[in-house]
């Protein structure tokens, strides 16, 4: 007889065992789904935006789930012409990480990129806000929830309804609502131009 047959240390695996551990490694437990708006007006701002969402998805415990258009948008706050156009874009995603970490991450890459605080409203080459987190609602001066302005901005509101056109703003109601109150003036979408989902 054939010991290594018998051996149940060279047994095959049963594949119902492989694919639990497969969707193991894929699923994450208790995800909470999450909006984040992401912006760039300095250097290549595509290439910053896609980096940020690639970024995004090498982070343990959080998942890439969708990618919004990208708008062309005037800078918010300062005076027309004083700065160049922003680039905007909205990420869903699924993700096990805490409100605090996922700020944490956020500004880690924003940090990766070069991401200088100088100036209120200034330039820069990425910004990476959590306009929205699950359901939560939170005064937390530290991070707001969901984002304290989302609902005025429309460079936020429209790529996100083009993601998810039944979205929900915690404390607000209907994306699709607050976008035709607020309008969609200064902000352009840039049908040339594509973000990808990380693979």
């Amino acid at each position: 007889m054939n010991q290594a047959a018998s051996d149940p240390t060279v047994q095959p695996v049963p594949s119902s065992v492989t694919e639990q551990v497969d969707a193991a490694d894929v699923t994450l437990s208790n995800p909470k789904d999450a909006v984040l708006s992401l912006g760039s007006n300095l250097g290549n701002r595509m290439e910053t935006l896609q980096g940020a969402i690639d970024a995004l998805e090498d982070t343990p415990g959080l998942r890439v789930k969708a990618v919004s258009p990208v708008y062309e948008t005037e800078p918010w706050g300062v005076e027309p012409g004083s700065q160049p156009s922003y680039f905007n874009a909205v990420v869903v995603i699924r993700t096990t990480l805490p409100p605090s970490s996922l700020l944490e991450r956020g500004q880690a890459i924003e940090e990766a990129f070069h991401r200088v605080r100088e100036e209120h409203w200034g330039p820069r080459t990425i910004d990476v806000d959590i306009v929205a987190y699950a359901n939560v609602v939170s005064d937390d001066p530290v991070l707001t929830l969901p984002h304290p302005r989302a609902h005025q901005r429309a460079f936020v509101l429209a790529p996100w309804h083009d993601v998810d056109p039944e979205a929900q703003l915690p404390g607000r109601g209907a994306v699709a609502e607050i976008l035709a109150d607020v309008g969609v003036s200064g902000v352009q979408p840039r049908a040339d131009l594509e973000l990808r989902l990380p693979e």
